[in-house]
């Protein structure tokens, strides 16, 4: 028995210290957030914080999403807010395209689910440092959007 324990505890530990060899080093923030029911409503923003220490380098920003097999369109358009440390906010509206016009779907996919990791910015240089406040927010017709499983922001080092 104590031979088990021992033989347990040690695949344990070998399995954490192999997922933390698995951490994207160049990745600041990496945040998707649930969406309740799958069904993305206009008030239900995605807020991400974001603490930039090096401004010098070069960031690229990405919008992150996974919907069903069951969205009824072949893009998706959202807004994200950028709210800089000395409270200057920005405003910008994105569209992409998540389907072919065949209705083939574009991003990976794994059963009913697909997943996509979409550009916001890229080679982007933050102009002070401090922490960023993100917020998306969908901005299609539909409200509440239908079949959006979750969403959220990475930010990472551009290698």
């Amino acid at each position: 028995m104590r031979a088990f324990k021992f033989i347990l505890g040690s695949l344990i530990t070998f399995a954490l210290f192999a997922a933390q060899g698995c951490t994207d080093p160049n990745a600041i923030v990496d945040q998707n957030t649930p969406i309740d029911n799958h069904n993305w409503s206009y008030v239900n923003r995605i807020k991400v914080d974001v603490k930039i220490d090096n401004i010098s380098v070069p960031y690229n920003l990405y919008f992150n999403v996974r919907v069903s097999g069951n969205y009824r369109y072949s893009n998706i358009f959202a807004l994200l807010r950028q709210t800089s440390p000395g409270k200057k906010t920005q405003t910008t509206r994105y569209e992409w395209q998540l389907a072919n016009k065949d209705g083939e779907w574009l991003g990976s996919g794994s059963g009913n689910i697909y997943s996509y990791q979409l550009p916001l910015r890229t080679n982007y240089k933050f102009p002070a440092k401090g922490v960023y406040h993100f917020e998306i927010e969908q901005n299609m017709r539909d409200n509440p959007l239908h079949e959006v499983i979750d969403a959220g922001l990475r930010v990472e080092k551009v290698r």
